[in-house]
């Protein structure tokens, strides 16, 4: 039977949405996740040390972040997406069989590696096959369902963390990731990709690097979106490494802190479904959400309670929302053939402002508990919803 035009976009879509759907949630499916900084800090080592593993791993996706996007944008960004994984499966495996700060730090560089790879080539893959089916207006919402696969991902890991972690330690979590990540690998085969592999792209890289920086230079739509996607991810995704800590100063459990973790990424999820909808919010829309998310941040880091956690949930939901939104407003700005290099250049300011923040953190924290620290990051989110309000009333201007 002959398929109708209608539906060989239609099949198209369904392919692209359930790999990368797939794809997403095995990504986070990471048993490790709630349970790494306790290792670390079982292992001996000090706030200090576990924060300079967070900036290691912060240090190598910068470092390799902008050439693997103008890799990605020259080569099968299908194989990257498999490859990345495979290294994170090594670090994870490095961990939990040689547990000391070398294997940590060499565990961060393998996953910081791995997640260059795909950095900048799963965006880029996911708008070119939507606008090849015509279907590039349903970006931003394929990409919230993806961010929600993801937060499954999460949730289901931190829901299994806490009975593997008690039946068989360390060791039973780190095996089921390094699984995990090998099962990441496998579904990122099945991705789709028609695009042609553009002619001597062994060595277009370099130009394709200084074609997006001068369109970034030239266009400040393009500079705005871009610059965007640091000021609304970097400060939360740095905090939410400190989750745990931050939960287990309650005086919980540790076994019951990863069930408190999953309350805060169920939240998050939430917050993903929600970005069809939120796609209608404007630049002031967009501000009153950062401003009501770093305010229930602040409120709910010094509550001190499980209240206070449900409110670092809601707040996490509202910066996942808007993480996603900065980056349909980058992706529908760019051009096709820099559009991986470009989505990395704007991760590439996401890790420098996270390592930062690491460092920001590990300062305040010698003298502050957990919940005065993360309040006190509250404040960069203020001060970008005012940003925008700004930059919304002066383009207002006649």
């Amino acid at each position: 039977m002959t398929l109708s035009p209608a539906r060989v976009p239609a099949t198209g879509v369904r392919r692209l949405t359930t790999t990368l759907y797939g794809y997403a949630f095995l990504d986070d499916f990471v048993l490790l996740y709630p349970v790494y900084a306790l290792l670390f800090a079982d292992t001996g080592m000090s706030l200090w040390q576990i924060s300079s593993l967070f900036a290691l791993w912060s240090v190598t996706g910068m470092v390799l972040e902008v050439p693997s996007g103008a890799w990605a944008d020259a080569v099968s960004r299908r194989r990257l997406l498999w490859i990345g994984p495979l290294l994170t499966a090594a670090g994870f495996a490095l961990w939990v069989a040689l547990p000391s700060y070398g294997a940590f730090a060499a565990g961060f560089v393998l996953w910081g590696a791995g997640g260059a790879l795909g950095s900048g080539a799963l965006e880029a893959l996911v708008y070119d096959e939507l606008d090849r089916l015509d279907a590039a207006g349903r970006y931003a919402r394929v990409m919230g369902r993806a961010r929600a696969a993801r937060l499954l991902g999460t949730v289901a890991s931190l829901g299994l963390a806490g009975p593997v972690f008690a039946r068989g330690g360390y060791a039973a979590v780190g095996a089921a990731s390094v699984l995990a990540c090998v099962l990441t690998s496998l579904t990122a085969t099945r991705f789709p990709e028609h695009r042609v592999r553009p002619e001597g792209a062994g060595d277009s890289r370099p130009a394709t690097l200084r074609a997006g920086l001068a369109e970034v230079r030239r266009d400040r739509a393009v500079r705005g979106a871009l610059l965007l996607i640091p000021a609304v991810a970097a400060v939360w995704g740095a905090l939410d490494e400190y989750t745990p800590l931050l939960v287990r100063d309650l005086g919980v459990a540790e076994a019951t802190v990863p069930y408190l973790i999953m309350l805060i990424w169920a939240g998050v999820t939430l917050g993903s479904l929600l970005t069809g909808p939120a796609e209608r919010l404007g630049t002031t829309g967009l501000a009153l959400l950062l401003a009501g998310a770093a305010l229930a941040l602040a409120a709910g880091a010094m509550a001190r309670s499980l209240a206070g956690v449900a409110l670092v949930s809601l707040a996490f939901a509202g910066f996942q929302l808007a993480e996603v939104l900065a980056d349909a407003r980058l992706q529908h700005r760019i051009d096709e053939s820099r559009r991986a290099t470009l989505t990395s250049v704007a991760s590439l300011g996401t890790e420098l402002a996270t390592v930062a923040t690491f460092g920001v953190y590990a300062l305040l924290g010698t003298d502050l508990a957990h919940g005065t620290v993360f309040a006190v990051l509250a404040i960069p989110y203020l001060l970008t919803a005012l940003a925008l309000v700004r930059a919304r009333a002066a383009t207002a201007r006649p």
